[in-house]
């Protein structure tokens, strides 16, 4: 909580003042996390003051708001589309992101609670900054960056001239020596055909960990590697009690990834724009509810 404060002072996110006559002040709280590896031990406790968004009113604490939550199908599609325009993309991550946005609006929230300053308790913080839980913060972040680069001279990352390509290689081989899977022998499918995945209550368990972490590391390649996408969500389905049937289904993936570990998403500039799907309603069965998946 004290590491969070100390960010709070360094970014210079809020001033000490009293509260104009007439104005609203916004709670804040104190939201915890803990952080876990893959066997659900807690390596990091994690403490971030957030604003009460359930207390702000539009046009009052904030004017406009966007959100910076996305999925993984909506980036695939504006990939596929900027390749077809030829538009430039580029991308970038920041730590602690949100405090660094400036905001227009003028915003009042109260002192944190267990850091109330003793002499001045009746007085509240100034936001300059974007807080964590304010309507605009995203917004206001963005505006933030877009104008820092632009002054600063940053250039987009040339992209080639037929088109996008993404792809996990690099994830793939570090996945793979994770779980040691480096030295196996290779699979030419990510699932066997003939030999359906069955709940098997009278099957052998395994560690729900290590089950769980593997399917994790797989459901963050499904990004770049549709081609595993079946085999991972129907090995998902028995995270709750892993048997060795399982086990060995995922490890499939693993063999599988160990053959093919640079395949990703080739986005042509020339292509057209059109919509093309193949399916098989019977790829590797349905046998629990006896429903094809396409």
């Amino acid at each position: 909580m004290q590491d969070e404060l100390l960010q709070f002072k360094v970014q210079k996110v809020w001033t000490l003042v009293d509260l104009p006559n007439g104005k609203r002040v916004i709670g804040t709280k104190w939201v915890y996390r803990n952080k876990k590896d893959e066997r659900g031990i807690v390596i990091k406790n994690k403490a971030r003051l957030v604003a009460q968004g359930y207390t702000q009113i539009e046009g009052i604490n904030y004017d406009e708001v966007f959100s910076h939550v996305v999925r993984i199908e909506a980036i695939r599609l504006f990939l596929a589309y900027a390749s077809f325009k030829d538009f430039m993309v580029y991308q970038m991550d920041v730590k602690s992101a949100f405090l660094y946005g400036k905001i227009e609006e003028e915003v009042y929230v109260y002192q944190p609670p267990g850091f109330e300053d003793p002499d001045f308790l009746d007085r509240v913080y100034k936001v300059e900054k974007a807080l964590y839980g304010l309507h605009q913060a995203p917004k206001a972040w963005y505006e933030t960056l877009s104008t820092y680069l632009l002054d600063n001279g940053f250039q987009r990352v040339k992209q080639k001239e037929d088109g996008i390509f993404i792809s996990q290689d690099k994830y793939v081989t570090e996945t793979l020596k994770k779980f040691s899977f480096t030295n196996v022998k290779t699979a030419s499918t990510p699932m066997e055909t003939q030999k359906h995945l069955l709940k098997d209550k009278d099957g052998k368990e395994v560690d729900v960990h290590l089950y769980r972490s593997m399917i994790g590391s797989l459901m963050h390649l499904t990004s770049s590697r549709p081609d595993i996408m079946f085999a991972v969500c129907a090995c998902a389905r028995y995270q709750v009690n892993p048997k060795v049937s399982h086990l060995h289904a995922v490890k499939r993936i693993f063999r599988y990834l160990k053959g093919q570990p640079k395949l990703g998403l080739w986005y042509l500039k020339d292509s057209p724009f059109d919509l093309v799907a193949y399916t098989d309603s019977d790829y590797a069965g349905a046998s629990l509810d006896r429903k094809s998946a396409t």
